[in-house]
């Protein structure tokens, strides 16, 4: 499945509350979503002096009635464009669903006054806050988010170190910690600075001295992160050994939680019996590098894998070990479906992710430019986006971020920021979501019930109330919402938690009527045999 290639011979389904946008009006007068027309319209002056003259009053009639049907069935095309937002059903096929995010700031820099960005890598966002790394440029721009608007703040192309200027080259990355300081990725300068909130440089990490390290590679920090202890994890190029772990003093404590080297079982068998020298042409079996990380709201790491040969995403804890829940459909992998048009093809790789306060987790696709927000079981809440030039689509996806429920998503091709609000739609789950982790599964279930009403296609909603109902103790309620969405699993819990109840309430009823099938044959027998010796007596 995970390969896209699926069998499509499923049955068909109706499915209620399909959502369509009011279409436009049409230039000759019509109101299709009215249902009424101009008297002056030229289409039916035409109809008027044409058809009435020439034909019967009833033609006419199935002509006026055969065009407004065509006018009803194509109207919705008419329809603006938005952000192309989708979700997958157990078929796993694409539902169409409403936006759950809008395009709220497109930023350049032009914009702000400070000349184009270019090539732009590195993006963090903290309270209201955010920071772009303008690679090409060399520098990092601080906005502000206030009253609704992008305050430019500064931008930062150097450092003071030891009362000389020491420039940037190339900054790929940088991280705001808890207490204020700031850390940043200079790449082409094979170094990562510790500064102040004001800019004022603290300390250097360097190339650590250490013999699991090639003394010829040159050290290029990418990404980075700073745990609550104050640990620095560093993702830098060409080290697939995992995540390079600094202490809070700057100094090299090894490696966290590298990759799965995945394995093609023929690959290993033909390499066992190759021939020296054809081993050594054949490729390694290594783990592949990370892309991006990023620090949830508990601690944990976030990790991306664009490379396609291990999992998309992971969570580490301290030692390491994925945590990542994975009880949706199918894993957090991206497009579950997905063909060859335009030249796209494969599956989706993310280059990024981001970690929201609710447990949820954005994730970002550089193959077809497109954001996946999943659960804390790993569903997939909505996906949305796209490759090209419109709003709300990119070029070259290159970071992710998030303020509160809001995403940042930086272009390093198009060198353009661009940042989503939630609609109703996307607040209504966030709430759903909030509200059963919060233990309020009642009024989760009353919001799951106002998300249908906007869109039926919802598998999640119905899950969810599902989910709630189970929590409640309403097993059966459960069992009818997990039933309609074919979640198995789920079911299959809510119908075991049902017969157990069902057996606890009934058992003395089962145990009365089993007694009496049981004593009532002898008890029958004794009285007849009681009433005929009586009889004979």
């Amino acid at each position: 499945m995970k390969n896209g290639n699926y069998n499509r011979n499923v049955c068909t389904k109706i499915i209620p509350g399909v959502c369509v946008r009011k279409p436009a009006p049409s230039p000759h007068g019509i109101n299709v979503a009215r249902g009424s027309f101009s008297v002056h319209s030229p289409l039916l002056l035409f109809f008027r002096h044409t058809f009435l003259n020439r034909y019967s009053l009833s033609s006419t009639m199935v002509i006026l009635f055969s065009f407004f049907s065509f006018s009803f069935s194509i109207s919705p095309l008419s329809a603006s464009p938005t952000n192309y937002t989708y979700n997958y059903d157990f078929w796993f096929e694409q539902v169409s669903s409403p936006d759950a995010y809008y395009v709220n700031a497109y930023i350049l820099g032009t914009s702000l006054g400070i000349g184009s960005f270019r090539d732009p890598q590195g993006l963090f966002v903290c309270d209201n806050r955010v920071y772009i790394c303008d690679s090409g440029n060399s520098r990092i721009i601080l906005l502000a988010w206030e009253n609704g608007e992008h305050r430019l703040v500064s931008v930062v192309n150097s450092v003071v170190i030891n009362g000389a200027e020491s420039s940037f080259n190339y900054p790929m990355d940088i991280f705001e910690s808890r207490d204020g300081f700031l850390y940043i990725a200079d790449t082409n300068n094979h170094r990562i600075l510790k500064l102040d909130k004001n800019w004022n440089y603290i300390a250097s990490v360097l190339k650590p001295d250490d013999e699991s390290i090639d003394e010829h590679a040159e050290f290029l920090p990418l990404k980075l992160t700073v745990d609550f202890a104050g640990r620095l994890f560093v993702q830098a190029r060409n080290v697939n050994k995992g995540l390079m772990e600094f202490d809070s003093r700057g100094l090299f404590a090894g490696y966290m939680g590298a990759n799965k080297v995945q394995v093609n079982i023929i690959d290993y068998i033909w390499k066992v019996l190759a021939t020296q020298a054809q081993k050594e042409r054949m490729e390694l079996f290594i783990p592949t590098e990370y892309s991006n990380l990023c620090l949830d709201r508990d601690g944990f790491i976030y990790v991306t894998n664009s490379s396609g040969q291990a999992d998309p995403v992971r969570r580490l804890n301290a030692m390491g070990q994925d945590i990542l829940i994975r009880n949706g459909y199918e894993d957090p992998v991206g497009d579950l479906a997905y063909g060859s048009a335009g030249g796209v093809v494969g599956p989706s790789r993310f280059v990024d992710v981001a970690a929201m306060d609710n447990d949820s987790y954005a994730c970002f696709d550089r193959v077809r430019g497109r954001i996946f927000v999943y659960d804390f079981q790993g569903n997939l809440l909505y996906a949305f986006g796209g490759l090209g030039n419109r709003e709300g689509c990119f070029l070259q996806p290159t970071a992710l971020a998030q303020m509160g429920h809001s995403l940042y998503a930086l272009d390093s091709r198009a060198a353009a920021l661009t940042r989503f609000d939630m609609t109703g739609y996307g607040e209504k789950i966030n709430r759903a979501l909030d509200e059963y982790q919060a233990g309020r599964y009642e009024s989760s279930a009353q919001v799951w019930e106002e998300v249908l009403k906007m869109n039926g296609n919802y598998d999640l909603a119905y899950i969810g109330i599902g989910r709630a109902a189970l929590r409640q103790r309403e097993y059966q309620k459960a069992m009818k919402y997990y039933k309609l969405k074919h979640f198995r699993e789920g079911y299959g819990k809510a119908f075991q938690l049902y017969r157990k109840q069902f057996m606890e309430e009934n058992l003395w009823k089962m145990l009365l009527i089993l007694g009496f099938i049981v004593l009532a044959p002898p008890l029958v027998k004794t009285a007849a045999r009681i009433v005929r010796e009586v009889k004979e007596a």
